[in-house]
């Protein structure tokens, strides 16, 4: 029999969460497991073969792993990275340090500045230039170069970095030291094959990041590949990136800075898909997980695709799905500062030892415990009772860390705690609408993430919006994002020039090599050519400006189109355009798909669908109230608030003022009382 399982996989800080899809009837079943940050793969094979055995088939019917990883971005922020050597053109060995010249905190007297990923002493220079149309002004000496080597060896360079000026208009020179680079065995990481495009700072970072990425999430997928084939893992592994494709574990260990917001763009995938199923244009994708809050916009049914981001303020110039995350989650770590304030993350308790509630040793408070302590939780019944909380070591924990210092009695701390949290996430959430001036009471809030469903109303509350949905398996939501990902490579040329009649021949050239170059990517990841897609945009701006505007080709054919395309666009952004201003082309880029065949999916029953929850008594607006809990399987008809709604992974609360009905695709739809109904 032909293997028929498809699994999507969210490795989380606290749970790594699975999606389990049967392509022969089209049921989708869940899991969570807790992670395990020591090696992310032993939790892994753990949640396959609990899956494998809680929903009947054997490990040698999983056809295909999609799987979402935080292992490069991790790796960054606690700076676990290889010992890098960066090799660059003579006179520019400081540009990681230079970097821009903006400053973050403007009104600090000692700005602090991280130092570079690579000390001085650990960039080198080669006497070799290219000018900036191309051509060769100081040739590269391969005499020098091989006198350069032996200092690799001496550095204890784990990767080398080689970032060569104008490399993005001809790969010559750094192809010349990745060939002299051979013979030492080291990763190499070219910025003409990484970034090819402008911005010296950018380029010089992203190939850096990427050099020193390369041991260390080469090593933890050779393990997990290992672990596979011990366990008789015979599927076929493909690894989510930042653009919210999917690319094979080769192209992941030779390019892994494209796997720095792999977790988080499986979310924004999903948001996506709901979207459209939903038929509404306008959705906020909120995800609340156990260490971070990641707000995506779906807009006029899209999703905003950045050719820059950053990550623990290293600039990355790669495409990335646009994804605002802060620290806060159902981990996060409450504390009382020496001025008396109440603070709530970015800290956080992570899978171990995790909130005091959990009994793995925690001491500190997390959200979780404030949730539990109120009676917003089942201490009985988290993770479908697979896991027993304790409530009283949360109310001690949150009473003597939290409630004496502020002089608050137990409850009135955890709701402290609560209010501070909901009033992060919504400002997180205003800020991704605000900054691209959208206006909060025209969307819907998408609530998903095992925390989520606790928070979401009261965040809906503060931001003036009206209608807060909750999808189907809402706490492994980002797995099935991952679960319906393509295969997807990221292609660009870059070159300034004037965008005229003049460009042409340089525009079809490079649209062809681009073509070229992806239908042999595609005929490596082995995708026929009917599943193949192509899709060309171009980076443009007015002359004189510094940055560019992303513009997808239209369909109608020539220069005026595109040129139209982009003033739109300009007006749209920035409420202005210039239709008379000369246009610079800075870059095309390619988007190339290998579209991964599609099952319809039907959600399975969840396994606690015969428990029958009584009311509790919870903490709500300053008092112990009971209130009714409801089995998500069995609501059939309108929830009024308050209440509670509980399902395996997550609990949904309704607050006073909002009513809870089933809606399409298996969703909850929460809405104001006084709202019109309406779908």
């Amino acid at each position: 029999m032909e293997p028929f399982i498809r699994i999507g996989i969210d490795i989380g800080g606290t749970f790594t969460d699975l999606q389990i899809l049967d392509e022969r009837t089209g049921a989708l079943r869940s899991l969570k497991t807790p992670t395990t940050p020591e090696d992310p793969s032993i939790g892994l094979l753990t949640g396959i073969t609990e899956a494998a055995g809680r929903f009947g088939f054997a490990l040698h019917d999983i056809r295909l792993l999609l799987h979402g990883t935080t292992i490069a971005t991790n790796a960054v922020l606690e700076r676990r990275l290889a010992k890098g050597v960066l090799l660059t053109t003579a006179g520019f060995e400081d540009v990681l340090e230079i970097g821009r010249h903006g400053r973050r905190d403007i009104y600090g007297l000692r700005p602090h500045k991280e130092p570079p990923l690579i000390t001085r002493d650990r960039r080198l220079g080669l006497p070799e230039r290219l000018r900036g149309d191309g051509s060769v002004e100081t040739a590269l000496d391969p005499a020098k170069l091989d006198a350069v080597l032996p200092r690799l060896s001496a550095l204890g360079a784990e990767s080398v970095a080689v970032c060569l000026l104008h490399a993005h208009v001809n790969p010559a020179h750094e192809r010349m030291v990745a060939e002299a680079l051979l013979a030492t065995g080291l990763p190499v990481s070219l910025s003409s094959d990484i970034s090819p495009e402008i911005r010296e700072y950018e380029r010089s970072s992203t190939t850096v990041l990427n050099a020193l990425l390369m041991p260390v999430v080469g090593n933890y997928l050779d393990r997990l590949e290992r672990r596979m084939a011990e366990a008789g893992l015979v599927a076929r592994l493909l690894l989510v990136q930042s653009n919210g494709g999917v690319c094979s574990p080769e192209v992941a260990k030779r390019q892994p800075a494209r796997l720095l917001l792999s977790g988080p763009s499986g979310g924004a995938l999903a948001t996506l898909r709901m979207a459209e199923s939903l038929g509404r244009p306008n959705l906020l994708g909120v995800d609340m997980g156990g260490t971070s809050y990641d707000v995506c916009v779906v807009r006029d049914g899209a999703v905003t695709l950045m050719t820059q981001g950053e990550i623990d303020n290293l600039p990355v110039r790669l495409p990335m799905v646009e994804i605002r995350t802060i620290g806060s989650g159902g981990g996060s770590l409450a504390s009382v500062d020496e001025a008396g304030r109440l603070r709530v993350g970015p800290r956080s308790a992570g899978s171990r030892p995790g909130p005091v509630c959990y009994g793995r040793g925690g001491t500190e408070p997390a959200v979780t415990d404030a949730n539990i302590a109120l009676g917003r939780l089942d201490p009985r019944f988290f993770l479908g009772g697979a896991m027993k909380l304790d409530q009283e070591g949360s109310r001690r924990a949150i009473a003597e860390k939290v409630g004496a210092p502020l002089g608050l009695a137990m409850e009135g701390a955890a709701e402290g705690m609560l209010a501070v949290t909901d009033t992060n996430l919504a400002a997180a959430a205003r800020l991704s609408l605000f900054e691209k001036g959208l206006d909060p009471r025209e969307f819907a809030l998408l609530s998903f993430g095992g925390a989520g469903g606790l928070h979401a109303v009261p965040v809906a509350e503060e931001l003036g919006i009206a209608e807060v949905v909750f999808p189907a398996d809402a706490s492994t939501f980002s797995a099935f994002g991952i679960l319906h990902s393509d295969i997807v490579h990221d292609l660009a040329r870059s070159r300034v020039m004037p965008l005229d009649g003049a460009a042409l021949p340089w525009i079809e050239e490079a649209i062809a090599a681009l073509r070229q170059g992806g239908e042999t990517l595609l005929a490596a990841d082995g995708v026929p050519e009917p599943d193949r897609r192509f899709a060309v945009s171009a980076d443009l701006r007015y002359h004189g400006q510094a940055f560019e505007l992303v513009v997808p080709w239209p369909d109608a054919p020539g220069l005026p189109a595109l040129l139209e395309a982009f003033h739109a666009l300009h007006a749209a952004r920035f409420s202005y355009s210039n239709p008379g201003a000369p246009v610079e082309l800075v870059a095309l880029r390619m988007a190339v798909t290998g579209v991964l065949p599609k099952v319809q999916a039907a959600r399975a029953s969840g396994l606690g669908a015969e428990r029958v929850p009584e009311p509790r008594e919870i903490w709500l607006g300053g008092a112990w109230r009971s209130v009714p809990v409801h089995q998500r399987e069995r609501i059939e008809g309108p929830v009024a608030g308050p209440a509670l709604v509980e399902e395996e992974y997550t609990t949904i609360l309704v607050t006073e003022g909002w009513n809870l009905s089933p809606g399409p695709e298996g969703t909850l739809i929460a809405r104001k009382v006084d709202m019109k109904e309406a779908v």
